[in-house]
């Protein structure tokens, strides 16, 4: 993303990334230049194609307006169409999980450790938590053997996808999940062993649909098994797109975390709802965390792709409430993490945070119980990259529309325009307050 002396914005991407390796940009910095490098493989070549065969489309988005940047299907619009004849299982989600509990060290993903969240009686705590808030999925990570074995290492065979730890009931929480009328959502970490996985995937999938799991998050976490590939090579561009095809095939919803980044490919494939592909939210647990400006960058450049799963709403901010060893403030506020499930257009969207910080601020949990997953329609009210967004859309099939104003570590007043909304129509406003004039 780019922005000239005279105020005109051009975005580079690329659209329809498929039997490719992914276009990096070069600077030079002396000759003010900017070049392509598709990534090399393992040996150092870029792609091996029989013809017929088709490369992305590179695009250049130019307008004197970031608004109309945000706002441009250009790049969605130049991948193929739906695959899937009947889209009426794919369902956008909001849901809670076992997930930031072991990025911030309360629990554990292996049972070795002694405090293994992925057990019964927490799964069936945050299923109660889902049913009761009108959550309609529950994330749990770390339930199955393998976790203990690796972190990051080069090793094929450590998750088999089938074969829980001896806390986890998988039959019992299926039928417990579907007692509370929710669904619950499978992980499978990979460990990087992408070879592993792609021979098991059939029987995963078929685990999965026998018990009960209609969506997936993948993981590519570590060292690329083959050896040497990259993960935005070749070989795992075609791989990604192999997965979406196979969950497709078993009427599974995609979520795909460390991937290449996206390309307008979920037009093609709608049951890959969204993925990460760009530093989310669990930075911010272990790491000097993301800075203020990161969430006002990303939509002039991952986001252009498509939906990313970024797991916003983190209510508690200072991390040593669960370490004592841990000095550090996430880069946020309360109103900002609120302010994101606006901001950021996902069909995916989770409420990470533990069950247990949201009972202690309900009233800021609302808006996130409140707020939509689908949207009929989006205006971009007024954006600055690395500076600011404000956005309006509207609920799927409903005349309400909510607003979400995000900035960098700068303070800014705004006064937006809203002759776009019909009369005596309401708006819904994230402060807090509850008072008449403010509430909505």
């Amino acid at each position: 993303m780019m922005k000239t002396k005279e105020g005109l914005y051009i975005n580079i991407h690329e659209a329809a990334l498929v039997n490719y390796p992914a276009m990096n940009l070069l600077i030079d910095k002396k000759d003010f230049t900017l070049s392509s490098a598709l990534v090399p493989d393992a040996l150092g070549n870029k792609a091996y194609l029989q013809t017929p065969a088709k490369t992305p489309w590179r695009t250049i988005l130019v307008s004197d307006k970031a608004t109309e940047i945000l706002a441009s299907h250009t790049i969605l619009n130049l991948n193929d169409p739906s695959v899937i004849k009947d889209p009426s299982w794919i369902k956008p989600t909001k849901y809670v999980g076992i997930w930031w509990e072991m990025h911030v060290g309360k629990a554990s993903w292996d049972s070795a450790s002694g405090k293994h969240g992925a057990n019964t009686a927490n799964v069936k705590r945050y299923i109660d938590f889902a049913a009761k808030h009108g959550f309609s999925g529950v994330l749990v990570e770390g339930w199955n053997v393998g976790w203990e074995d690796w972190f990051g290492q080069y090793k094929e065979n450590v998750f088999d996808f089938v074969t829980p730890y001896g806390d986890f009931d998988v039959k019992g929480l299926h039928k417990y999940a579907a007692s509370k009328k929710v669904k619950l959502i499978m992980h499978h970490e990979t460990s990087a062993s992408v070879t592993n996985y792609e021979r098991q995937m059939d029987t995963a999938y078929r685990f999965m649909k026998n018990n009960g799991y209609d969506a997936v998050k993948t993981g590519y976490v570590g060292h690329i098994i083959p050896r040497g590939e990259p993960p935005d090579g070749q070989w795992m561009v075609n791989h990604y797109v192999r997965v979406a095809q196979k969950t497709a095939a078993y009427k599974i919803m995609l979520n795909a975390h460390e991937p290449v980044r996206p390309t307008g490919l979920h037009r093609t494939y709608p049951n890959w709802l969204a993925c990460e592909a760009a530093r989310g939210m669990e930075f911010n647990a272990w790491s000097e965390g993301n800075k203020p400006n990161h969430d006002v960058i990303l939509p002039f450049t991952r986001f252009m792709g498509g939906p990313m799963d970024y797991t916003p709403g983190i209510f508690q901010l200072e991390l040593n409430y669960w370490d004592k060893n841990k000095k550090e403030t996430i880069h946020t506020t309360l109103a900002k993490q609120l302010a994101l499930y606006v901001t950021i257009c996902s069909p995916l969207q989770m409420a990470a945070d533990l069950p247990e910080i949201y009972e202690k601020k309900l009233d800021a949990f609302q808006f996130i119980k409140d707020v939509a997953v689908d949207w009929d329609d989006s205006k971009y009210l007024e954006a600055e990259p690395g500076e600011y967004i404000t956005v309006a859309r509207r609920a799927k099939g409903s005349s309400n529309w909510f607003i979400g104003a995000i900035t960098n570590q700068n303070a800014r007043n705004t006064s937006l325009k809203l002759d776009f909304l019909d009369a005596n129509k309401k708006i819904y406003c994230g402060h807090l307050c509850r008072c008449s004039r403010c509430r909505f």
